[in-house]
């Protein structure tokens, strides 16, 4: 977790229609009101989508579509306009979602925390689960402390491991993951970036291209690359910060690199660059003039699941939660998660409810809330 905040994602760049982008789209504006009603840190400063040259153009078009098939406020602006929002950032042309901020995560985190406390429910950390046994009322969960934890339904979005604790339960997850790494950067000097900022997409590539964000600190991160992140990220990485602790339902990644190759290849070429600060400066120049290999230090990196492939070799883009006798596997959820996950996680428990009563059992209240 990024001690400056967290980014709140507007959801313009996720197709309409699907869970990704109705979760991400809601998550933004649910997020801004949960921190002010509980007075967490927050700030909708907008997000920036640039294109710097000519060749972005088409691109930058398609988003607008998005933008308002999503109903979010979108401004066309040229390099005047964008001037005036970021002055320090040089584009071709832009558009601006009057959506998406930052906001403090980790103390979300928390107070979803103390909520589910207080509603009687128990938080244990460090316990992989080691088995799984399905009774006709619902599951017997095995850790590797030794405890058994019994239940009418699992909700396994164990991350990583996601796919194996579904093996465990019987069922075939039909992904993979392909674990990966993100390196970032942080900008020294201050006050060159106001709030949200990224260059507009490539949809032939699964790599997001530079984006900036300034945290609640001031500080502006740079989120540059993605790169093979080999046995750390396998599943048994665990990141550091509160959000390590309380994961929301909405970070799970599934692929192999021989289905997922082209994404691969990709990762491996843009592997110098990621460790490079000449690198870094020289792409960040095309959106920030001026700024030199002085101006970055190393920011906070950490595993990341970036890609996610069908066996068939199909690329997941969604949200993927499957449900299964007494569970509900969550087991793909494409970056950035924390935006959706308050919606995300409504879905998840709504399934979950669903496979309990499948038992017979009657909760005192069912909520049947969708995420949308």
């Amino acid at each position: 977790m990024w001690s400056g905040g967290e980014a709140v994602h507007s959801g313009i760049q996720h197709a309409p229609g699907t869970l990704r982008a109705r979760c991400t789209v809601r998550g933004a504006a649910e997020l801004a009101a949960f921190c002010a009603e509980h007075g967490i840190a927050h700030t909708v400063t907008g997000e920036l989508v640039v294109a710097t040259g000519s060749g972005g153009l088409p691109r930058l078009h398609g988003l607008v579509q998005r933008g308002r098939a999503h109903g979010l406020p979108v401004r066309e602006l040229g390099p005047a306009q964008i001037a005036e929002h970021e002055p320090r950032v040089r584009a071709h042309a832009a558009i601006l979602v009057g959506a998406g901020g930052v906001c403090d995560f980790a103390a979300v985190s928390d107070r979803l925390a103390a909520e589910f406390g207080a509603a009687g429910g128990r938080i244990g950390y460090d316990a992989e689960v080691v088995a799984v046994d399905r009774r006709p009322w619902g599951v017997a969960v095995r850790t590797s402390d030794g405890r058994v934890v019994r239940a009418r339904t699992l909700v396994n979005c164990a991350d990583g491991d996601s796919g194996r604790v579904a093996g465990l339960t019987g069922d075939d997850p039909g992904v993979r993951i392909v674990p990966l790494r993100e390196e970032c950067y942080e900008l020294t000097a201050p006050g060159l970036v106001r709030g949200l900022v990224r260059q507009v997409p490539d949809p032939g590539s699964p790599y997001p291209g530079v984006r900036l964000s300034q945290g609640l600190d001031g500080t502006v991160r740079i989120g540059w690359s993605v790169t093979s992140a080999g046995a750390e990220a396998s599943g048994r990485h665990r990141p550091a910060g509160r959000l390590s602790r309380l994961r929301a339902p909405a970070l799970s990644r599934s692929g192999v690199w021989r289905a997922a190759r082209p994404a691969g290849r990709q990762g491996v070429a843009e592997a110098p660059a990621a460790s490079s600060r000449q690198a870094v400066a020289r792409a960040l120049r095309r959106l920030l003039p001026g700024v030199a290999e002085d101006d970055l230090r190393p920011g906070p990196s950490g595993a990341r699941t970036q890609t996610a492939v069908l066996r068939d070799g199909t690329p997941v883009d969604d949200f993927l939660l499957r449900d299964a006798p007494h569970a509900v596997h969550v087991l793909n959820v494409p970056v950035p998660a924390v935006t959706a996950a308050l919606p995300l996680g409504r879905e998840v428990a709504r399934r979950a409810l669903l496979r309990a009563r499948a038992t017979g059992w009657s909760p005192l209240a069912v909520e049947s809330g969708h995420c949308v």
